[in-house]
């Protein structure tokens, strides 16, 4: 089944220990295009054979080698990204890694408006910087693509270059993470709730927890109760290994039952708010994520704790 390949094919990545155990030649081979066009990138980092176990402590160690280069080197890695809407036609001459990311955008599929606005401000882009645009398209849409290009557009020179590595950082990273096992990672998920009605911690409120990507393995992760302190009696929602995904999630939180509850004048008969639907997204397999809610029957708020 798809599911299974899917799973078979996850299991057969290496670990970073694995990856890095193996000869100079396989290391360059597996990690060569995950700086476009610039396999010297792990050529130095297969020559130093670092001592690292994590996804984290890999990109770290990949992206010092280019923060370690001269600023032409790294110029010359910017202008090695393709422009983000090449043609259909020209999408042979990308590197695999490129078109999929492109693919995923919906960036073939612009809208003769939409092409207008985006080819204009990127002849504008290009006249001003003198190289391509780039962003980490792999999960935005094209909205958000054309929307960067027209802020990006009014930096300074060198603010571009630095947002133009970031980006580049970024995509980097993604590549990193497909193409090795982070079933061993420590990444873990919390959630505390809060009620600033009534100035304590919401007790005995039901949450549901679902993955919404990657689509494989989308659906409900779990429901929780919470605890006297607002907590999650039995601690992560989600706790490292292969649970602990990199993707789209969605806490609900059923607020109007819990509010029901309460000794309140102030309940009205259709709730303002009932049901809190709250989408985040985890893009380290390493970190913990405490995903906390602040809420009263009018209000709410949420953040990235730790």
């Amino acid at each position: 089944t798809f599911s299974h390949t899917i799973a078979v094919a996850m299991s057969d990545k290496p670990t970073v220990t694995e990856l890095l155990s193996k000869s100079p030649s396989d290391i360059v081979s597996a990690l060569g295009n995950v700086y476009e066009h610039s396999p010297w990138v792990a050529e130095v980092l297969a020559e130093k054979k670092p001592s690292c176990t994590t996804v984290t402590e890999l990109s770290s160690i990949m992206k010092g080698i280019v923060e370690g280069a001269p600023e032409e080197k790294k110029m010359e890695l910017i202008k090695s990204h393709p422009d983000l809407c090449e043609r259909v036609e020209k999408m042979d001459s990308l590197t695999k890694e490129s078109q999929d990311e492109q693919s995923s955008a919906g960036l073939q599929g612009l809208t003769d408006e939409e092409m207008e606005t985006f080819t204009t401000t990127n002849k504008a882009y290009r006249a001003k910087f003198g190289f391509p645009f780039i962003l980490a398209v792999r999960n935005v849409t094209k909205y958000r693509v054309i929307a960067a290009l027209k802020g990006r557009v009014n930096n300074s020179i060198q603010e571009e270059f630095i947002a133009a590595m970031t980006e580049i950082h970024k995509i980097a990273w993604m590549r990193i993470l497909a193409l090795v096992s982070v079933d061993d990672a420590k990444g873990y998920l919390t959630c505390h709730i809060l009620d600033t009605a009534n100035g304590c911690p919401a007790q005995y409120m039901r949450i549901q927890l679902h993955r919404l990507s990657p689509p494989e393995s989308a659906g409900l992760v779990g429901e929780f109760l919470t605890n006297d302190d607002g907590r999650l009696e039995a601690g992560p929602a989600l706790k490292g290994g292969k649970d602990f995904l990199v993707g789209q999630y969605e806490w609900t939180f059923y607020v109007g039952d819990y509010f029901a509850s309460k000794k309140l004048t102030y309940q009205s008969s259709q709730p303002f708010l009932d049901v809190v639907p709250l989408r985040f997204g985890i893009d380290n397999p390493d970190d913990h994520y405490h995903v906390p809610l602040l809420v009263s029957p009018w209000g709410f708020s949420t953040y990235r704790g730790s």
